[in-house]
């Protein structure tokens, strides 16, 4: 990173440990913890902030994080409650595509659904299994598991052919990698925020085509009418003409702090992140090498995840290093947090 960036790193985050974990957590930064604080004595000493007011900058911010006009953007709490939206939607006898072992939380809704058809196949093949009748491909940009990526320009090429709609699950590449919903295409896009847009748990976006994809807002309470101060009795009688139809009543001390971890990431940009947790990834991968371990495949993507060391993980937790098992592999996360030292010393401590 440009030194400017990496002393404004070094101010907001401050970890205690060897930290390659934000694929399971995000690293909050100190200005959302400040503003966190602030909201929740405000409400102790019986003054409580606006925090709705987060809600909306929270939205605006991820808005432009990924290309999109606000009005695209729902703000709630869960992946799979979006998802769960989603299949609602779809009309029985839909055919649904998704990877295999991707993330529980954005294909059981669809599985909930007795009467989809869902198709699971390799990641590797989505793309090329998009057939006509095809009714919607639903994938995560990058596998919780173990960091691999699904080509997105092929997924979205194959679903253009043949009138499939795509929901993409940004929640492991949100944050730092690139994205520009609108020109690229893509008809639903969900996120959580707690992991790599490091934002407290609790904050959740889902993204709309301009015509609202069809959706019904099934789970619609009162922040969702037009005039949510207005609609708070009775049925909402004029639903928010944008993506806020879809908005979930928010956890208001989460947005008091994502609003500003959002920020940062403006503030840093998302190209300049990713190139530094690509750098950091390669790195690692390069001493692996050195060491004789062979991770899963997953180039361009910060997440490298190495077969049979997952049974090191409580060992290098105590020895300050914050890894994740999974599936009896080693998942090690870089984030812009993170520095070259870092690298070496969860190198250093599998080399023993």
């Amino acid at each position: 990173m440009e030194p400017l960036a990496d002393s404004l790193v070094r101010t907001e985050f401050t970890p205690g440990t060897t930290y390659l974990n934000t694929a399971s957590t995000g690293l909050l930064p100190a200005r959302a913890v400040a503003a966190m604080r602030h909201a929740v004595e405000s409400v102790a000493q019986g003054a409580p902030a606006d925090m709705f007011a987060d809600v909306e900058a929270s939205r605006a911010s991820f808005a432009r994080l990924m290309g999109v006009p606000a009005r695209r953007v729902a703000a709630g709490a869960s992946v799979a409650v979006y998802t769960g939206l989603i299949a609602a939607s779809l009309p029985p006898g839909a055919e649904v595509l998704t990877a295999e072992q991707d993330f529980s939380s954005v294909v059981t809704p669809f599985h909930v659904r007795q009467d989809l058809k869902v198709r699971t196949v390799p990641l590797e093949r989505i793309a090329e299994s998009v057939r006509p009748g095809t009714d919607l491909v639903a994938v995560s940009a990058a596998q919780s598991a173990d960091g691999r990526l699904v080509d997105l320009p092929a997924l979205r090429e194959a679903a253009r052919t043949h009138g499939a709609r795509t929901y993409v699950d940004m929640s492991q590449a949100a944050g730092w990698l690139p994205m520009d919903v609108a020109a690229d295409g893509y008809d639903f896009v969900a996120s959580v925020a707690f992991k790599w847009l490091l934002c407290p748990r609790g904050v959740a976006f889902l993204i709309v085509p301009d015509d609202l994809g069809g959706l019904s807002p099934v789970f619609a309470g009162w922040v969702a009418g037009e005039e949510p101060w207005e609609s708070c009795y009775g049925p909402v009688e004029e639903l928010a003409h944008s993506a806020r139809r879809f908005d979930e009543s928010p956890s208001l001390f989460s947005y008091a702090g994502a609003r500003h971890s959002l920020a940062l990431l403006e503030e840093l940009g998302v190209a300049a992140i990713g190139a530094h947790d690509l750098a950091l990834a390669d790195r690692f991968r390069t001493g692996l090498a050195d060491l004789g371990h062979t991770p899963v495949p997953s180039p361009g993507s910060p997440i490298v995840s190495v077969p049979n060391l997952g049974h090191r993980q409580p060992t290098l937790s105590t020895a300050g290093i914050e890894v994740s098992n999974r599936a009896g592999n080693l998942r090690a996360a870089f984030h812009l947090y993170n520095t070259e030292e870092n690298v070496d010393h969860l190198l250093n401590a599998l080399s023993t």
